[in-house]
This record gives C-alpha cells, structure tokens and sequence, in this order.
C-alpha cells in the first residue's frame, strides 16, 4: 500500500512518506469527517485521525519495520484516547509485531498485515463483522489483495474499501454509538469506515470520488 509497493518492496522510508501523505490529507478533511461522525457520534473524528497521523508522520522511524509500525502506534496513543485511535494504534502494533527484525517488507505480504491487524483490532473491539465498522473494510480490502501482483495491491484494495463502504450506507449501525441511532442511521456513511477510506485514498494521492 505505501508507494513502495508498486517496486515490490515496502521500507520505513516508504511508510514516513505515506504517513505525511495522509497527515496532509487528514488535516485538510477534518471537516469532513467531524460532519459524518457528528451525525452519528461526538463529531470529532477528524480531529482524532488529524492529530494522531500528523504526530505519526513527525516521528523518527527506525529502518526496523517492527520498530518503526511501533512507533507509529506510540505516536496514535500520544495524541488520541478514543475508540478509534485506540483501533489504529492496534493495527500499528499488529503490524510491528508481524515485521519485527525486517528492514524491507515484500508487498504481496500486505494482506497477511491487514488480516493480522484485522484480528487484532476485533479482539480488542469486540466488534464483529458485518457490524457497520472499519472492520468491514479491511475484511474486503485483506480479500480483494489476497494472491495479486504487487502492482495491483493499491487499486484493488481502493476498489474493495470505496464498494464496502458504499454497500454498508444502506444498512443499520450495530456498534458504538452509532448503534443507538438505529434505522436512522440508514443512509448515512459510518464516519470510521469512510476515514479509512480517506485513509486509504491519501496514500497515493487519490482523487475522492464520495461525497456525503
């Protein structure tokens, strides 16, 4: 997913890169997300992803994947107590954990990292699919990349995050806050679900093609 990628090798270097991509991003649509988490939630969820990537992306990484995945993680855990930085300091650390002693990443391996830290973060959670959450994306997106070349990573796993969110618009919230809205919140983008895919687009400087 980092631009690496498309060489077939991901490095520390590539994920700083992508890590101020999507800093750059993030601040730019705070708004957009705290308008999508304030009908469903607290209307902060932008302000949460802004300053939990911009303290990643200034963060010294180490040539240690694993080091570097941790450091990733401290840096969310610094500026965010939230549920959902709490679920992408969980990726992080599945991810170090996963890359530990590795100074390159081959990229056909990141669909093993989305499962891991798919898992990781159900388990910390107890969010279950299906459920109208993050999770359902990275199931779609981990699926959509398993067994592909490297330089089809990045757009199949976009196609997968941009469809599934588009698919769970039409159904009910079942966790978190959102839950509680019900019917209600039919229609309407679950605000995790679309920053990831906002996440995800950054990466590569995608233009957004959604709107609320």
């Amino acid at each position: 997913m980092a631009q690496g990628a498309a060489s077939g090798t991901i490095t520390a270097k590539d994920i700083h890169a992508v890590l101020s991509r999507i800093a750059a991003a993030m601040q730019e649509g705070a708004a957009e997300l705290n308008a999508a988490d304030g009908a469903l939630g607290d209307g902060d969820l932008g302000i949460t992803v802004s300053r939990g990537f911009a303290e990643a992306a200034a963060a010294s990484l180490p040539d240690d994947l694993g080091m570097a995945f941790m450091e990733c993680a401290k840096a969310m855990q610094r500026v965010s107590s939230s549920s959902y930085g709490t679920l992408l300091a969980t990726a992080a650390m599945s991810a170090a954990k996963a890359t530990k002693g590795q100074t390159s990443l081959d990229a056909v391996e990141v669909p093993t990292l989305i499962e891991g830290a798919l898992a990781a973060m159900m388990a910390r959670g107890k969010g279950s699919l299906g459920d109208k959450t993050v999770l359902d994306i990275l199931d779609a997106m981990a699926k959509a990349m398993r067994d592909v070349p490297a330089n089809e990573l990045y757009q199949r796993g976009l196609s997968a995050a941009r469809a599934t969110l588009e698919d769970f618009k039409a159904r009910p919230n079942k966790l978190g806050r959102a839950r509680m809205f019900g019917e209600g919140s039919i229609g309407l983008y679950d605000p995790g679900q679309l920053a990831l895919v906002r996440i995800v687009e950054a990466m590569r400087g995608q233009d957004r093609e959604l709107s609320i």
